[in-house]
């Protein structure tokens, strides 16, 4: 894994991943990395394409734009259509395998999880769905701990929405968990 991770999560307005861009960026800080976290909206706030980026280094950072994505979770067809060409041939790729039918050939290990379904299904809230992802990225990648990733996700969710989006963050983890095993399982 890489000592700096070059993260970017994109979508849809409306889904989150700014949100989810913060929280990842503050479980690194709390771990004593350092980040850098951008974002860029499309022309509509809602529906409108969008994307965070988080750079985490134990070292200096010295370009605050992410240029080769380590990991990347795409929550949309036309997110994963313009941003996953960019990504490194190691990269870790996620992406909600019931809004994206159509993955580019890439040398990127793509991981198809059922992101928005798990969330409306077992939460009930299609809502916290950027929860379910951003746990699923922990799991998948271990560039931040889950306990950190929990705080983070606990000192930025609104007051009375804590315990549902705990219970994302779980399902998420446990959604990458199982995704990480059987990808090591087919390789063997």
């Amino acid at each position: 894994m890489p000592g700096t991770w070059e993260v970017r999560l994109s979508g849809s307005g409306g889904q989150g991943l700014i949100l989810a861009g913060i929280i990842l960026a503050e479980a690194a800080i709390i771990e004593g990395q350092n980040v850098v976290q951008t974002q860029s909206y499309g022309p509509a706030a809602r529906g409108g394409a969008s994307k965070a980026e988080v750079i985490i280094s134990g070292q200096g950072i010295d370009y605050p734009k992410v240029e080769k994505p380590d990991l990347f979770l795409g929550l949309n067809q036309e997110s994963v259509l313009k941003y996953i060409g960019d990504c490194k041939d190691t990269c870790l790729a996620v992406v909600d395998s019931g809004l994206v039918k159509h993955i580019p050939n890439t040398r990127t290990r793509v991981f198809p999880l059922p992101i928005t379904e798990s969330a409306r299904k077992q939460i009930g809230r299609e809502l916290v769905a950027n929860v379910v992802a951003l746990g699923a990225l922990t799991a998948i990648s271990s560039m931040v701990s889950r306990q950190s990733v929990t705080a983070a996700l606990l000192g930025r969710v609104p007051r009375g929405t804590e315990d549902m989006n705990k219970r994302a963050l779980e399902l998420g983890f446990k959604i990458g968990q199982q995704a990480l095993e059987t990808a090591t399982i087919q390789q063997s």
